[in-house]
């Protein structure tokens, strides 16, 4: 098998899969539980908060951003002290935070959908230089935002569309031009999660209803697929000293499965992963 167990507690909606490389721990959250969960020396670690919470970086060793419903903060892992950095689509107060990742010049970009999932009520943004731009609207699920390995291009999906997108970057990680189609999965039953690239730049995806985590390569060949036991997996993110295992969260929301919403741990066969850059608050 390639794949296991790697954490018990059942997330309604695990989301935002991270490992931190000077601490050499995992995070991950519980989107609707409003908790930031984590395993470190074999011991559970749980924060909890108010609101929903979907998506982090590392600003140092021992503090994260994260981004809730209604802002980006950043929180200190020993104290649970959170400092405000910016609120989030304060105009859309039906809306939350879903899926986020740093960009490799220290940015982090975050994508908002309506609570309800209303067609076209999310976005995408980026956090740099102390200010938050949107990036693009019209979103109704945004998802597997990712960049390869040369910084050349940023990728994204819309879940309910079934579409993942490449937008080309400029030498400073901001959009030109238009995006181009890279996967379209329209018509059947894949839709594609969160997603993070490998050290080669081929993209794996989590395919939300499916259970599987499938490896594209940068001209969107399917070239790997892993199967899990959870129907609902969410979002991937190389882990371990080397990065050369993959942390899966999934969904146990609407549900009735044991496996549902536990967070699994993936071989990939040889794939290796890329540190997770430092975010510049």
């Amino acid at each position: 098998m390639r794949h296991t167990l790697f954490d018990p507690r059942i997330c309604t909606l695990g989301e935002g899969a991270l490992w931190h490389p000077e601490r050499g721990q995992a995070f991950w959250f519980d989107i609707l539980g409003k908790r930031l969960l984590s395993r470190h020396q074999g011991r559970e670690l749980s924060w909890q908060f108010d609101e929903p919470v979907s998506a982090a970086g590392w600003i140092d060793r021992d503090s994260l951003l994260i981004a809730s419903a209604s802002a980006l903060f950043r929180f200190h892992l020993g104290s649970g002290a959170r400092e405000p950095l910016v609120a989030l689509e304060a105009d859309r107060p039906g809306n939350r935070s879903n899926d986020g990742r740093a960009d490799p010049w220290g940015g982090f970009w975050i994508g908002t959908m309506g609570l309800d999932a209303s067609p076209g009520a999310g976005a995408i943004y980026r956090w740099f230089d102390g200010r938050l731009e949107r990036l693009r609207d019209g979103m109704d699920i945004p998802n597997a935002i990712c960049f390869d390995p040369a910084g050349r291009h940023a990728y994204f999906a819309d879940t309910a569309r079934q579409i993942v997108w490449r937008q080309p970057l400029d030498a400073r990680g901001w959009p030109v031009g238009e995006p181009a189609v890279y996967l379209d999965l329209t018509g059947t039953d894949q839709h594609p999660d969160g997603a993070v690239t490998d050290a080669r730049g081929n993209f794996w995806n989590a395919r939300w209803g499916s259970g599987a985590l499938v490896c594209h390569a940068p001209d969107g060949t399917r070239i790997d697929s892993v199967t899990l036991p959870s129907a609902q997996v969410s979002c991937p993110a190389f882990i371990g000293e080397n990065l050369d295992r993959i942390l899966v969260t999934s969904a146990a929301e609407g549900l009735d499965g044991a496996q549902d919403g536990r967070t699994w741990l993936v071989l990939p066969d040889g794939a290796r992963g890329l540190a997770e850059p430092r975010v510049r608050p």
